[in-house]
């Protein structure tokens, strides 16, 4: 069974930008769609950003396009998820997530079954 563990949160201004990581372990990470989500306070979990097993596929939630990059290093067995531009309205717990039994990327929540812990990005205005 895959473990994930991010990294990187931060409390930072609006404008500032900043790298979250999920490292990945206990599995075959090359194998695996690789999504990053997030929780605002009060608010479900939302889609952020995937990104396929090869990297050659990825998409974004409409209020992260242009801002956020999704990528991965199978080397490393990392995911990461660059953040410029920042607004107040990112702030948010990211989590990590893998989509270990299925060959069609998806953005729903329910097709992942391996999460990470989150990891705390807060924006001040």
């Amino acid at each position: 069974q895959v473990q994930l563990v991010e990294s990187g949160g931060a409390y930072v201004q609006a404008g500032d930008s900043l790298r979250v990581s999920c490292a990945a372990s206990g599995g075959t990470f090359s194998r695996y769609h690789m999504g990053w989500f997030r929780q605002a306070p009060g608010k479900e979990r939302a889609f952020v950003a995937v990104i396929s097993r090869s990297g050659g596929e990825i998409y974004y939630a409409d209020s992260v396009k242009g801002r956020f990059t999704i990528s991965r290093d199978n080397a490393k067995n990392t995911v990461y998820l660059e953040m410029n531009s920042l607004k107040p309205e990112d702030t948010a717990v990211y989590y990590c997530a893998a989509e270990t039994n299925s060959v069609v990327i998806s953005r729903t929540q329910r097709a992942y079954d391996a999460w990470g812990q989150g990891t705390q990005v807060t924006v001040r205005s």
